[in-house]
């Protein structure tokens, strides 16, 4: 077997919700491959797929490396998404945020850029 690519997957309760604060967040989805699955790419690699499963929302969490992550933070706050811990490793700065379910979504900066990929 060869893997190719993975993606990370956060349940949701309603995705028409998610699907606009997700697109908010993160931009337009790439696909919307099917009623209760909206799926975005990522430029380096990976992508992220918000799909309905009611008994299982807010459980989830998905780490995306950023570039530029106090700007983001700040784009994020003009939102209102509050970034609710800040940690500054010698290799790697974080953000965490939530969607409307819960789903804890980390935002990782790497000081070596080779790091996150």
């Amino acid at each position: 077997m060869t893997i190719r690519n993975a993606f990370a997957s956060v349940a949701v309760r309603d995705l028409d919700v998610s699907a606009r604060w997700y697109e908010a967040v993160l931009g337009r989805p790439g696909h919307r491959p099917m009623p209760t699955l909206v799926e975005w790419s990522f430029e380096g690699g990976g992508g992220l797929q918000v799909y309905v499963a009611s008994d299982r929302a807010g459980q989830g969490s998905c780490t995306l490396a950023v570039t530029g992550l106090d700007d983001e933070v700040a784009r994020l706050a003009t939102l209102q998404v509050g970034t609710t811990r800040r940690t500054d490793a010698p290799g790697v700065r974080t953000a965490m945020i939530a969607d409307p379910d819960g789903n804890s979504i980390a935002l990782a900066e790497a000081s070596d850029p080779t790091l996150l990929r």
